[in-house]
């Protein structure tokens, strides 16, 4: 018999605020995160617009020691674990942590660590390239993080598909408890790629909004007059549990996953399906799942 699954902590790490709360206040109030793009000199960019993470200040949720061992993405997949945590009242001990695992994703993972060693290997030479560059750009280092942060030894696992990382790594995870492999699951997705090289490569495929003069205007993707979509940067986590395992602690549930759905457009490598046959199959299979 399938385990009931749910929700019992959230962390958000957004451009509308760090944190839960900071993030629902503006969201509830209908403020937006997209500005005129801070990280570096975009004037000369053809999208000068993006959501970016302000008053993020990294060592309040990372020590000083492990700050230079990870790109941003993984240090924001922290900060949003971290408020999971502590929304959720997990404790993770010697007896549950197998019991307990991590699913975070990242559709590109660490390119301004790969922008800025790559500028150092050209620049200084190979012996100045830090010993930090590969474990600290890859993805599967922000499941990593997160698992020795908190223990758990559970499946331990990350995911790169696009748009859809995060939902992913939360069906997964949802499969994974419903099954009985695990007990609880971290789980989410981290994004930190607003830098040149990244602005640079969405804007030449055409895909991103030009609407520069109106940045909290801009994302619009069901508007008829949709330009392209906005770059943006944060992470969120959810706890997910077995419904048993979280009453048995004493956890109060936020919400139940009851389906899970994916599909392949098997169509273009940008481009949806004209005929949304991809979404349908993808619904279709979450509401069977559901029994819907």
């Amino acid at each position: 018999m399938k385990r009931r699954v749910v929700v019992t902590g959230l962390g958000l790490l957004t451009p509308l605020g760090i944190g839960n709360e900071a993030s629902w206040d503006r969201l509830l109030s209908g403020q937006s995160g997209v500005r005129t793009i801070t990280r570096f000199d975009a004037s000369e960019y053809s999208a000068t617009i993006a959501g970016e993470v302000h008053g993020f200040n990294q060592e309040d949720f990372i020590s000083k020691k492990e700050v230079k061992k990870m790109d941003l993405f993984i240090k924001y997949a922290l900060a949003a674990a971290q408020f999971a945590m502590e929304d959720s009242a997990l404790e993770i001990t010697d007896e549950n942590a197998g019991r307990v695992g991590v699913y975070m994703g990242s559709g590109i993972g660490g390119l301004s660590t790969i922008e800025h060693q790559h500028a150092t290997l050209l620049e200084r030479g190979p012996g100045r390239v830090t010993p930090f560059f590969i474990v600290g750009l890859i993805v599967n280092l922000a499941s990593g993080w997160v698992s020795m942060r908190y223990g758990a030894k559970g499946p331990n696992l990350a995911v790169a598909t696009a748009c859809a990382t995060g939902c992913h790594a939360i069906g997964e995870s949802f499969r994974i408890i419903q099954y009985g492999t695990t007990d609880a699951m971290i789980a989410g997705g981290s994004e930190a790629v607003i830098t040149p090289t990244a602005v640079a490569g969405f804007a030449a495929m055409r895909a991103l909004s030009t609407r520069n003069d109106d940045p909290a205007g801009a994302s619009r993707p069901f508007d008829r007059a949709r330009d392209g979509f906005v770059m943006g940067e944060g992470a969120g986590v959810l706890i997910l549990e077995a419904l048993d395992f979280a009453l048995a602690r004493g956890a109060k549930p936020i919400a139940e996953i009851v389906g899970y759905g994916a599909s392949g457009d098997a169509y273009h490598i940008s481009a949806p399906s004209e005929d949304g046959d991809g979404p349908i199959r993808a619904m279709r299979n979450t509401l069977s799942d559901a029994g819907v």
